[in-house]
């Protein structure tokens, strides 16, 4: 697909959302919710004269010519990662719930192929903060081409709109994605996953008491939420399965990471920690790293030697072709 055609699909995404922003004086996600369920219907949704005949006459003009049949998943994927990434901008959307950049993706589609050399005929891949479900999708639609194996979804997510935003996206990209509305640290009903992946946020977890029945909460006072939401990523993969989680690159040095290395020991296979490179953040402290857990049991091994390292710099295609060499040396030698 040429980048014309693609876009010409943002383009009219982006056109009919600020249109019906306007129209139905939402939010920009909303109206971006709205703008892609209409793509898909083939038709403009009015409830109570809203949008009006003139503003329907209007959405229809611009999606006339947006075929998206014609279109990959992976295409419709970055159309709607470019219009998150404005409804971020308009909304203001807090950096928590914010959009996953496409490269970590691939750093994580990546580091899951080394480890996951033969693939089972279906895969199951779970992310407990799925929010808008881009970081999901895209690991989801890289292994699909990368492997050929059928690759099935699940998300969890407390946030009713970013949920419905995942929603959307997955039945306009012919995903099979299950979404669950609920907070990720209660019982949950996704089991037996191949893979999680999760770009985590940061911060403490309000709930005291729901968080003292984990290994890795505090002693006292409000846990990380990030260390919690590791342990409950482990509970939801199969024997074997592998947890691919980008968390604060100073993961282990802050005041917690003794609980957090204790459960390590005990619970999982500590595999790797790979830290992003310092220039893709805007500052040193948001510098984050994506830690590589494996649930014991089925075939999976203890490495030899952990995977430690830092990813260079991603224009920098020699040095990134050299570190892609050596973790697959690396591989063969401690897997």
């Amino acid at each position: 697909m040429a980048n014309e055609q693609l876009k010409q699909l943002y383009d009219g995404l982006e056109e009919s959302t600020t249109l019906l922003r306007q129209a139905l004086n939402s939010s920009y996600l909303d109206a971006a919710i709205e703008s892609g369920e209409n793509l898909m219907a083939n038709a403009v949704h009015q409830e109570d004269g809203l949008p009006s005949d003139t503003a329907k006459a209007k959405l229809e003009a611009i999606y006339a010519p947006l075929d998206w049949h014609a279109y990959s998943a992976e295409e419709l994927r970055q159309a709607l990662q470019l219009l998150l990434v404005k409804a971020v901008q308009v909304d203001v959307i807090e950096a928590n719930k914010q959009v996953t950049p496409d490269a970590m993706a691939s750093l994580a589609t990546f580091v899951a192929t080394t480890f996951h050399k033969q693939m089972p005929k279906e895969l199951l891949i779970a992310d407990p903060t799925v929010g808008s479900g881009n970081l999901l999708y895209a690991v989801m639609n890289q292994l699909h081409n990368a492997t050929n194996v059928e690759v099935k979804g699940a998300g969890i997510d407390n946030d009713e709109r970013l949920l419905a935003f995942a929603g959307m996206s997955a039945a306009l990209q012919q995903l099979s994605v299950q979404l669950y509305h609920q907070d990720a640290l209660d019982t949950l009903l996704v089991h037996d996953a191949d893979i999680v992946v999760a770009d985590l946020p940061v911060g403490y977890y309000p709930l005291d008491e729901r968080a003292k029945s984990f290994a890795t909460a505090a002693k006292s006072g409000h846990s990380y939420a990030h260390h919690l939401l590791i342990e409950q990523s482990l509970k939801l993969l199969k024997p074997g399965g592998l947890g691919l989680f980008y968390v604060p690159a100073g993961v282990f040095r802050s005041e917690e990471a003794k609980g957090l290395t204790e459960w390590m020991t005990k619970a999982a296979m500590f595999q790797g920690l790979l830290n992003l490179p310092e220039n893709f953040f805007a500052n040193k402290a948001a510098q984050k790293a994506l830690l590589v857990l494996q649930k014991p049991g089925a075939d999976a091994k203890q490495a030899t030697k952990v995977l430690l390292g830092t990813f260079p710099d991603l224009n920098d295609r020699q040095a990134f072709t050299e570190f892609i060499a050596s973790v697959r040396d690396w591989a063969k030698q401690n897997l």
